[in-house]
């Protein structure tokens, strides 16, 4: 019964965003454009302002770098053998490299590990905020443009999405103690909280976008394998060597096992990478983990 209290709320999201594309057929690219470039850096800012830095981000942080990295060759071998060009292979990405250890994850967490645990999903969480926000834009961008005539670095584009820069700030501020007033921060944690639901509308409405003759079954399954059982497995051996303890490292591995993240959706619509493929993706991976999760969560606890 916690998974569906969890869940409801998710799926209540996606389904605003499907019933309007459904009966409105809404552009969602100007809704991508104002949730990427004016809402998330404020998302980003507070979440690193906001919560306390300390040692324990070494580690974590170690921790999801190498499972990136990972994750990235995994997915370049695959690309490898099966010949793909770099708009398949960076939707790939999007779809099996980064999860959704934020919305999902960290009242998952807080449910099966309570307070003590939440303080580790949170630190996760403003973690792969960071690397989301740097590498996973980048391969939005890297796919996006391989379909066009002129190349386009992405590295341009990543320098470009002020998100990178509200994350910064908000170390910055946080580490020198810069003061916000109340009512200042009041007007930045409404539009952190408006970020969210509507990067998971434009989830919905992408969904609504779908047919089933369209879908790329093979790479989709594959994605979801990767994303729901290797992701973890990989996750296992990693913590291994970790000088933290038992709760820390279950955390670790229950953050890999997590469904695709629903911001991969957002960066794919805006720079045009395989989008339908990384939202059906994304969809798949969140309703299947109503059965991984738990077993996994059997095999941990």
């Amino acid at each position: 019964m916690g998974f569906i209290t969890v869940l409801i709320p998710i799926f209540s999201i996606f389904a605003i965003g499907y019933i309007g594309m459904k009966f409105l057929n809404i552009d969602t690219k100007p809704i991508s454009t104002l949730t990427l470039y004016l809402m998330s850096p404020f998302l980003a800012f507070r979440t690193f302002y906001a919560n306390e830095l300390n040692m324990d981000y070494i580690y974590l942080g170690a921790f999801l770098l190498v499972l990136c990295v990972i994750s990235l060759l995994f997915c370049y071998v695959v690309g490898y053998f099966r010949k793909w060009d770099q708009s398949v292979q960076s939707g790939f990405v999007l779809a099996s490299v980064f999860m959704n250890n934020g919305n999902y994850g960290v009242p998952l967490t807080l449910l099966v590990f309570g307070e003590e645990g939440l303080h580790y999903a949170i630190i996760l969480m403003v973690l792969q905020t960071l690397i989301m926000c740097t590498v996973g834009i980048y391969f939005a961008a890297k796919g996006g443009a391989s379909g066009k005539r002129v190349k386009i670095s992405p590295l341009k584009d990543v320098i470009k999405v002020p998100i990178v820069y509200g994350a910064i700030l908000g170390i910055i501020f946080n580490l020198v103690g810069v003061p916000i007033s109340d009512q200042m921060m009041t007007g930045i944690d409404m539009v952190s909280e408006a970020t969210i639901p509507t990067i998971m509308i434009v989830l919905g409405m992408q969904l609504a976008k779908i047919k089933l003759h369209d879908l790329e079954f093979g790479r989709v399954s594959l994605a979801v394998a990767f994303r729901l059982i290797l992701a973890p497995i990989i996750a296992y051996f990693l913590t291994l060597p970790l000088p933290i303890d038992e709760m820390v490292k279950n955390i670790l591995i229950l953050t890999a096992a997590m469904p695709t993240a629903a911001n991969t959706t957002m960066y794919a619509v805006q720079f045009g990478s395989r989008p339908a493929f990384v939202s059906s993706v994304t969809l798949i991976t969140t309703l299947l983990s109503i059965v991984t999760l738990p077993i996994l969560l059997f095999l941990l606890i």
